[in-house]
């Protein structure tokens, strides 16, 4: 049994796929020439008795034939990560994303970019065959993934920041099973948190070819190293115009049966978008600053979504910046906002450190009492703890 399945002519290519693999990556590489695949049953034969984690259509083989093979591996092995090796002005990607291609490398990619891709599709490989065997032995099946909506009603309380490290805390626990989507659709921040520079963005992803096809879909999702997908605001704020509720409601809907989880970055305020966002979520996680504008915005915020009937069962309530001299206490927060504080993160300077270089908290771990807060609040959208919560009345998690 091999981990890595490498079909190709290349034999400079090979050597470099066992280089990326010695770098970090265990398990065996079994390269086969296309030559020798003469049927498609002889692939799925190979397949059968390798058991990979991993196939590689490199360098060598026809694009047309790659695709072909791909299709047929999809359907029969469905947990399989599969990488096509083309050059970048082939115009493939769409081709190979439908045909359940993960990824597409150029053949001229160093080792480094190698090795990282060959370990997002191990990543990738070990979430489908742990929600496969999960949902085996579950005696019933979720047909969608939990949308997590993070909210305020005022901005500059660091509801980014919070959303994105809830989505980087859920990708230590679902390895790219998560999606991290900027609805703050003018001035969003999710690619400046994560370090990204997007090639689409939501715009795209709510295109008539995107919403007809899962595929095309996630072929304008963007990977993070931290094992997480992001679907980022528009570069131009004038795009947000075109983009209507419906639109996103939809969207939403998309990603939530193809994701376990789904992180909404909602934008300040009650708008259209933010309302269509709320009416798909499953838990909404309300924000917070230790002012007192922030904590009165909340409260009226929560008076009209309560009034609409706008608010999730599941709800999370987020105190940001925590502090106890700023002359307000938890207490006071929680008489003015008439529902208990679930979480506190207190004012930090490794988490405004961690926002000014791109690299969210939780990705480095590091140690600071608003990693371990931050981790606690990840720990709701845990099955076994929102299975106790169901077991009791909505309790009161104060972590400090």
């Amino acid at each position: 049994m091999s981990r890595f399945l490498l079909i190709t002519a290349d034999s400079a290519f090979e050597h470099k796929v066992r280089l990326a693999t010695a770098a970090g990556l265990p398990g065996e590489t079994l390269a086969v020439k296309p030559e020798l695949l003469t049927q498609p049953t002889d692939l799925l034969d190979l397949l059968s008795v390798q058991q990979p984690e991993v196939l590689v259509f490199g360098p060598g083989m026809a694009l047309d034939s790659a695709l072909r093979l791909a299709q047929i591996a999809d359907v029969r092995f469905p947990n399989l990560s599969m990488v096509l090796v083309a050059p970048e002005d082939s115009g493939i990607a769409l081709a190979a994303m439908r045909a359940g291609v993960r990824d597409v490398i150029e053949p001229t990619a160093d080792i480094p970019s190698v090795r990282l891709l060959l370990e997002r599709a191990c990543q990738a490989f070990a979430s489908r065959h742990r929600a496969e065997h999960t949902q085996s032995a579950a005696p019933a099946k979720q047909e969608h993934g939990l949308v997590i909506g993070v909210f305020s009603p005022k901005g500059g309380v660091g509801k980014t920041t919070i959303a994105s490290n809830i989505a980087v805390g859920l990708g230590k626990m679902a390895p790219m099973g998560v999606v991290l989507v900027d609805l703050d659709l003018q001035f969003g921040d999710v690619a400046s948190n994560l370090y990204l520079n997007p090639e689409y963005s939501v715009r795209d992803a709510v295109s008539s070819s995107a919403s007809s096809d899962t595929m095309v879909l996630k072929a304008f999702l963007t990977p993070h190293p931290s094992g997480i997908y992001a679907l980022c605001a528009p570069s131009n704020p004038a795009d947000a115009d075109s983009i209507s509720a419906d639109q996103l409601g939809a969207l939403i809907k998309q990603l939530s049966a193809e994701f376990p989880y789904v992180v909404l970055d909602t934008g300040p305020g009650l708008t259209e978008h933010s309302l269509a966002a709320l009416e798909q979520c499953t838990d909404a996680v309300w924000v917070t600053g230790m002012d007192v504008p922030s904590v009165r915005g909340l409260r009226s915020g929560l008076d009209v979504l309560g009034k609409l009937n706008l608010i999730p069962e599941t709800r999370h309530v987020v105190l940001n910046f925590a502090d106890s001299k700023t002359g307000l206490s938890v207490q006071d927060i929680e008489a003015t906002l008439g529902a208990p504080v679930d979480v506190s993160i207190p004012r930090s300077r490794a988490l405004s450190l961690a926002t000014n270089r791109g690299v969210p908290l939780l990705q480095e771990e590091v140690r600071d009492p608003a990693t371990k807060n931050l981790r606690g609040l990840v720990q709701r959208f845990n099955p076994e703890w929102r299975a106790s919560s169901q077991r009791k009345s909505h309790r009161r998690v104060v972590i400090r």
